[in-house]
C-alpha cells in the first residue's frame, strides 16, 4: 500500500505533486488498484454525464448529487483537480492568504480545499459540507490519513453545522450547480461574521456544445444571482489572475 502524507506536507507544492495523494486515497476507498484508478480517471466525466441523459432539471439536483452519482463523482472531481492543477493551486494560494478561524467549505467535493485549509495554522476548524455521502466518507478518511481529523468535521448541509459563525466561506465550482444560487448567497451572508471573507467562483454556462450539462444558465437566475451578490457583498481585491473572487459581507 502506498505511503500517505502527514499533515505537515499538506500544502500547495504537495497538491501540485500528486493532488494530496488523491489517487492513493481513491485506491483505498474504492478498493481498486492504482492501475485501475488510472484507467478510470480519463473517462470519469463522460461516465458521470451518462448517469443523467437529457436536460438537467432543478428539481433533480439534490437527489442527483446525493444519491445518483455514487462514487462516480469522486473520480470525476479527482480527474478535474489533477488536470486543472495550476488553476486549483492558485485558489489554494488565495485560500492560504485569507482563510482563518472557523472555515466553511460548502460543496467541498473530494476535500482538496478543506484539507488544505485544515493544515493552515491560522484556521481553527473546517466545516466540510457536501450532499454526496461518498464524498463525506472519503474526505473523513483523507483527513485521518493526512493527520487532520481533529480540525475537520463532515456535514450533509449547512443546517447541520449548528449555529457557528464562519470567519471564512469557501464555495468553489458549486454555485452554477444550484437551482437557486441567490438563496445560497443569502444563507452564507446570514452565517458569516461581520469581518468574514468569502472565496467564491461560478460558471453559469452549459458550454458551447453542452459539455457542462449539470450547470444552470437561465438568464433570470443569473440576473438574480448578481443582484444578490452586489447587494449583500463587497468585492475585495486580490492579486492573483484567476476567476475566483473574494467578498466580505455588507
Amino acid at each position: 500500500m502506498p505511503q500517505l502524507r502527514s499533515s505537515r506536507e499538506v500544502d500547495v507544492s504537495s497538491f501540485m505533486e500528486d493532488g494530496l495523494a488523491v489517487k492513493q486515497h481513491l485506491s483505498r476507498y474504492l478498493e481498486l488498484s492504482l492501475e485501475q484508478v488510472e484507467q478510470r480517471l480519463p473517462s470519469s466525466t463522460d461516465d458521470l454525464a451518462d448517469l443523467h441523459p437529457g436536460a438537467f432539471r432543478p428539481e433533480d439536483a439534490t437527489t442527483f448529487y446525493e444519491d445518483t452519482v455514487g462514487t462516480g463523482h469522486l473520480l470525476e472531481l479527482a480527474a478535474w483537480h489533477l488536470s486543472s492543477a495550476d488553476y486549483i493551486a492558485d485558489t489554494l494560494r488565495l485560500q492560504g492568504m485569507t482563510a482563518r478561524g472557523q472555515v466553511l467549505d460548502f460543496g467541498g467535493g473530494i476535500g482538496t480545499h478543506a484539507l488544505s485549509a485544515a493544515a493552515l495554522p491560522q484556521v481553527d476548524h473546517v466545516w466540510f459540507v457536501d450532499l454526496n455521502p461518498h464524498n463525506q466518507t472519503f474526505v473523513e478518511q483523507r483527513a485521518t490519513a493526512l493527520g487532520l481529523s481533529d480540525k475537520l468535521s463532515v456535514h450533509r448541509d449547512l443546517e447541520s453545522t449548528g449555529a457557528v459563525r464562519f470567519d471564512t466561506v469557501v464555495c468553489l465550482d458549486v454555485l452554477e450547480h444550484l437551482p437557486d444560487p441567490s438563496a445560497q448567497l443569502l444563507a452564507f451572508h446570514q452565517r458569516m461574521a461581520s469581518d468574514a471573507t468569502a472565496l467564491l467562483n461560478w460558471y453559469f454556462f452549459k458550454g458551447h456544445d453542452g459539455e457542462y450539462p449539470f450547470h444552470f444558465d437561465d438568464p433570470q437566475l443569473v440576473d438574480q444571482f448578481f443582484n444578490t451578490l452586489q447587494g449583500r457583498f463587497l468585492e475585495v481585491f486580490h492579486p492573483l489572475l484567476i476567476t475566483a473572487r473574494l467578498y466580505r459581507p455588507i
